[in-house]
């Protein structure tokens, strides 16, 4: 390991490969993607194994719960929104940093809508200045200046007034909000393999123009996203990453590289704890090198903050954190774009079922009245099991009506969402059999409607 103090990055030479890292950056993990300038031999093999060796337990682990409960995380709560949360060294940097602000700042300064100077009596500032306080390890002088920083940054770049400007055309799908999680805090997904599209690749790297664009559409995407935030003691003031890495072009692309390495250092300089966790779905081979070689240096908070998820774990992680009504049908969930069936309004629960191996399990849709619609979601997580829909009317002398035959579902499928028109009364009954060796999990949400 060859240190570099003049710089303050170090290099590390291992399995072929480079990396040079901002220690600086290492203690922080409120942006998307791990601060780093990483090149790799592309050449170069390693195992698993060696992947693996020094990243983080995540989703590896074989879940212990019960059949049929959903395991939510605990580790939403707002870390330490309480000052009497504080320890003493905190507090004595909390009060360092008030009294710096109350002394330095004019009654106009202010962040987000906050005002700085704790004698304009807001509730809500107490909280920005924790999020300062923490990005700095509670060191009141270098937090202050980071504050110094981010107001100085903000005017230059003309930051409050961004909102108002057009930016991010044809980019909609590379970054959005998209709901809650389970906590409250605003989900924004991250598509990466939107570049792998050389059209939209060059777009947003193609020029140094190009990238200024870029980043300045991600500023205004995180203006938006804090606009959704409550800093009130108490409220969320943080919000849910989702990084999905498929078919994304990866830190060997140089432009994509050096783009995302000036994002995060304005971030993570300039929007300090806004991500309460970041989950990184679709990971491929080169996250998990990446991941292994950065790991031990990057401290336990940040670490905490990072969840990297197989291809195969995607939406039993996401369930987690996330309701599976407001998962998006492409990450397993059972959300539509734009959709008229199911909204909040409905009060249409999802429930669960647990199909063990070798069985066969039903889901009853009572449908009692002539002429009623029914309508359904459902979802096997993993799928790779045999699924057939059909009504059986209560008349015993009546015919069954197949609705869709026995079909084998690959581990990729969507949500099913199905609806039939009765004219006698029944039920609707869906068929899950799963001939695997391991348990399937089964959500589904229902509802009738008369004509």
């Amino acid at each position: 390991m060859a240190w570099d103090p003049p710089n303050g990055s170090f290099s590390l030479a291992r399995w072929t490969g480079t990396i040079y890292i901002r220690r600086d950056l290492l203690s922080s993990s409120s942006s998307s993607f791990i601060a780093a300038e990483f090149q790799v031999n592309r050449g170069a093999k390693m195992t698993a194994e060696e992947a693996g060796e020094a990243a983080p337990e995540v989703e590896e682990k074989e879940e212990r719960s019960e059949p049929g409960a959903i395991q939510k995380s605990s580790s939403f709560v707002e870390e330490r929104g309480s000052i009497s949360d504080l320890n003493p060294h905190e507090k004595k940097a909390f009060v360092e940093l008030r009294a710096k602000l109350e002394e330095t700042m004019d009654s106009s300064a202010s962040l987000w809508g906050v005002p700085l100077r704790p004698s304009e009596g807001s509730d809500k500032t107490d909280v920005v200045l924790l999020k300062f306080l923490r990005a700095r390890e509670f060191k009141a002088k270098e937090s202050f200046e980071m504050i110094r920083n981010t107001l100085q940054w903000r005017k230059e770049q003309g930051i409050d007034s961004i909102l108002e400007e057009e930016l991010g055309e044809g980019m909609e799908a590379a970054a959005y909000v998209d709901g809650v999680d389970r906590e409250g805090h605003p989900v924004c997904y991250n598509d990466y393999g939107v570049f792998h599209d050389s059209a939209a690749y060059e777009k947003a790297f193609g020029s140094e123009e190009s990238v200024e664009k870029f980043l300045r559409w991600r500023f205004q995407m995180m203006e938006k996203e804090i606009r959704r935030l409550d800093f009130r003691p108490g409220g969320v003031s943080s919000i849910l990453q989702i990084s999905d890495l498929k078919k994304s072009p990866g830190f060997y692309r140089k432009e994509l590289r050096h783009a995302m390495h000036k994002a995060l250092a304005l971030l993570q300089d300039n929007y300090p704890e806004f991500v309460a966790k970041n989950i990184v779905i679709n990971a491929p081979f080169w996250y998990y090198a990446l991941n292994a070689i950065l790991s031990p240096f990057l401290t336990q908070r940040s670490k905490n903050k990072f969840v990297v998820v197989r291809p195969s774990k995607v939406t039993e992680t996401l369930l987690k954190y996330i309701s599976a009504d407001a998962i998006p049908v492409r990450y397993g969930g059972l959300r539509r774009e734009n959709d008229e069936e199911f909204s909040a309004a409905d009060e249409c629960g999802v429930s669960e079922i647990v199909v063990k191996p070798g069985s066969i399990e039903s889901i009853e849709i009572p449908v009692p009245e002539i002429g009623m619609t029914a309508v359904w979601d459902v979802v096997v997580l993993g799928w790779e099991v045999n699924y057939k829909e059909e009504f059986v009317p209560s008349d015993e002398g009546s015919y069954t009506i197949l609705l869709q035959k026995g079909k084998k579902m690959a581990a990729e499928e969507a949500a099913i969402r199905n609806s039939f028109k009765n004219s006698e009364a029944g039920k609707v009954v869906l068929m899950i059999e799963n001939a695997s060796s391991v348990k399937k999990k089964a959500l589904y949400r229902s509802k009738l409607k008369k004509a």
